[in-house]
């Protein structure tokens, strides 16, 4: 069986009072929730959306984990339309949600929104995730470039969040071995950080730990305009649970 090994952060940044983000770390599912729309209510709904698909962090069969965190996403977003039902005042909230779920050498990635992840294979960075964002829509129409997203003015204008209606994340499976890394992050980081000097921290040695320090400072480093949240997780080999005297005799 293979695991995380991970370390996650989050701050709330130089610029903003509050932190809408939200996140889970855990042996098999690690995950980032950003909220948005205003005052406290982006926060009430990245931290319902996490807490809706914490349970699906357990061992499972690999057939079903893909619906079972398509399942988690749905319930997420029914939680949100559910508590804007009962206080009008935060109608109208959402949140991103990029969450890894790692179960027996493959990785299902469920995606809404502009949060992001990362993989580190043999040396190679790979962006995971595609952002649903106004900007990106013009990166694919061929009207700006790649480098552009990074000094463009409405790089953070999302299309597409759990805000209580139907919506489609983007689920998939992938393989995944011990010894890649992964990293999950709110848009607070590729939007204070350029992805040269992103790519470049995720390549350097050193712990889990120590990368995920990095990524945050830098982010604070440029200006921290947004709060920030990462977590960078790295696949091993999971230890046996000991089995206690009964289990032993028994062989349960």
């Amino acid at each position: 069986m293979i695991s995380w090994r991970y370390a996650a952060l989050t701050h709330h940044g130089l610029v903003r009072a509050n932190n809408e983000d939200s996140m889970h770390a855990g042996r098999h599912l690690i995950a980032v929730a950003d909220g948005v729309g205003g005052a406290e209510a982006g926060e009430v709904a990245s931290a319902l959306t996490i807490a809706s698909i914490s349970p699906v962090d357990e061992p499972q069969n690999v057939v079903e984990m893909a619906d079972r965190l398509r399942d988690a996403v749905d319930i997420a977003n029914d939680a949100i339309r559910l508590a804007g039902e009962e206080d009008p005042a935060i109608v109208g909230m959402g949140t991103t949600l990029t969450a890894l779920l790692l179960v027996d050498g493959k990785l299902t990635i469920a995606h809404v929104g502009d949060s992001r992840a990362y993989r580190v294979r043999e040396g190679e960075v790979t962006q995971l995730t595609r952002d649903d964002t106004y900007v990106q829509m013009l990166v694919d129409k061929g009207s700006i470039t790649a480098d552009e997203v990074f000094t463009h003015p409405h790089k953070s204008f999302v299309t597409k969040v759990l805000q209580g209606e139907p919506v489609q994340p983007h689920v998939r499976t992938i393989t995944a071995a011990v010894g890649e890394r992964y990293m999950v992050c709110s848009d607070g980081l590729p939007d204070a950080v350029p992805a040269e000097l992103i790519e470049e921290t995720l390549l350097a040695d050193g712990t889990v730990r120590e990368c995920a320090d990095r990524l945050v400072e830098l982010a604070l480093e440029g200006g921290g305009p947004d709060n920030v949240t990462v977590i960078v997780g790295e696949v091993e080999e999971a230890a046996e649970p000991r089995k206690g005297f009964f289990a032993r005799v028994f062989g349960r």
